[in-house]
C-alpha cells in the first residue's frame, strides 16, 4: 500500500470547495494524472454516483471505476477500483476564516503481484501529491473566481 497526505489552504468557503471536489470529473482540472474522468449517470454527485476515470502513470494507462462513498459537509472520500488497485482519495475540509484548509490523503492498495510494486513507487507518488498541491488550488481558483486576497497556498 502506498500512502500520500498534503494540507492545502484554498481561498474559498468551504461549502464552494466541497461542491467542486464532489464532483469528481474535476479531477481532470487539478490531479495531473488524470486524462479523463466521465461521470456515469446523471444528477448531482451522491454517495453512490459513479465516474469512469483513465489515468497515466509511468508512461502507462489504466481505468478505474471510481464511486463517492462519503459526502458530509467537511468530508469526501471515494474509492475507484480495478483488478490491479484499489485507490482511495479521502477529503476532509476544515473552515479556516473565510477560506478551506484541505486534508488530502490518496492510498492505492495494489492486488496481487501487483503488491510486490508498492514500495518502488513510494517516491513517484509523492511526487504526485506535490502536483496536486501545485494545480489544485489553480483549479479551485478558475473554477470559483479568483478571491481578493491572494490565492490558494499549500502548506
Amino acid at each position: 500500500m502506498v500512502e500520500v497526505e498534503r494540507v492545502i489552504t484554498l481561498a474559498h468557503p468551504l461549502p464552494d470547495v466541497v461542491g467542486f471536489l464532489a464532483d469528481f470529473s474535476n479531477t481532470t482540472l487539478w490531479d495531473p494524472g488524470t486524462v479523463s474522468c466521465e461521470r456515469i449517470g446523471g444528477g448531482a454527485p451522491a454517495v453512490g454516483s459513479e465516474w469512469h476515470n483513465v489515468s497515466q502513470f509511468r508512461g502507462r494507462r489504466t481505468e478505474l471505476r471510481y464511486r463517492l462513498v462519503r459526502l458530509e459537509a467537511g468530508h469526501l472520500t471515494f474509492e475507484g477500483r480495478n483488478k490491479t488497485a484499489t485507490s482511495t482519495d479521502d477529503m476532509r475540509f476544515e473552515e479556516d476564516g473565510g477560506r478551506t484548509r484541505l486534508t488530502y490523503r490518496a492510498r492505492i492498495e495494489f492486488h496481487g503481484l501487483a503488491r510486490l510494486a508498492a514500495p518502488l513507487l513510494k517516491r513517484e507518488f509523492e511526487r504526485l501529491g506535490d502536483e496536486v498541491s501545485e494545480q489544485l488550488p489553480k483549479a479551485v481558483d478558475h473554477a470559483l473566481g479568483v478571491p481578493p486576497t491572494a490565492g490558494g497556498r499549500s502548506r
